[in-house]
């Protein structure tokens, strides 16, 4: 049956737009919706490519591994709705496992081919820490400008494979803006460019902290909308 995520935002608050949250099986979808109800905005899943590419804001969120989950997106088509998404720079929040998805690949998965909308790989953190990261840990942005989504604070994490921040670079070209965290060394917590965000932590599960980067992610992405994004 087809899974419309309109069905489930037919009152959003007045001047919102619709949030899709892309339905792949593998990601908890009630926590990251109920996110964003605490905000007072509605969501609905989806896993129709037309509908979540189309979508005015959208989510993918995602729990688990790589391979599995690059699977799941080809066989249902999102994976062309994300790129969809963002080279139309439409807002997109992707969270954890979506954010390794964004990238070229990742070693839990090797010869499998990830969105490739961010350059890099994703890699296993290196001996001497344990492995998941698990708990919290700092976010910097690259630059405290007052002009980043990602301000500094503490975010939840869990994770075994990272964008190493010696990547930056090749994503900063593309024209991504980083922020950091260290656990055995740097590598990059989040991206932004413009209303598209990502978050190799959970903002959803990162307390008052995690709310506020959530609630200014969606002025943002207001805003894209009502500026006419597409």
């Amino acid at each position: 049956m087809k899974d419309d995520f309109r069905k489930h935002d037919e009152t959003p608050p007045r001047g919102s737009a619709p949030i899709a949250v892309a339905r792949t099986g593998l990601a908890n979808l009630a926590s990251v919706r109920a996110a964003f109800a605490r905000l007072g905005r509605e969501t609905g899943p989806s896993s129709d490519p037309e509908d979540f590419a189309r979508a005015p804001l959208a989510v993918l969120p995602g729990v688990g591994a790589f391979g599995p989950a690059m699977e799941t997106l080809r066989a249902t088509g999102l994976d062309e709705a994300v790129r969809r998404r963002l080279d139309r720079g439409l807002p997109t929040l992707a969270i954890c496992l979506g954010f390794q998805l964004l990238l070229e690949g990742s070693e839990e998965a090797p010869g499998l081919a990830g969105l490739a909308l961010v350059p890099g790989v994703a890699r296993r953190f290196g001996a001497g820490v344990r492995i998941p990261q698990l708990g919290w840990n700092r976010v910097a942005p690259e630059a405290d400008d007052g002009s980043a989504l990602v301000e500094e604070g503490w975010a939840c994490f869990a994770n075994s494979y990272r964008l190493d921040s010696g990547d930056a670079a090749l994503a900063r070209a593309a024209g991504w803006r980083p922020a950091f965290s260290e656990y055995g060394g740097a590598f990059v917590a989040a991206l932004e460019r413009g209303p598209a965000l990502a978050c190799q932590f959970h903002p959803e599960l990162s307390g008052a902290w995690g709310a506020a980067l959530l609630r200014r992610w969606l002025e943002r992405a207001d805003a894209a909308v009502a500026g006419g994004a597409r």
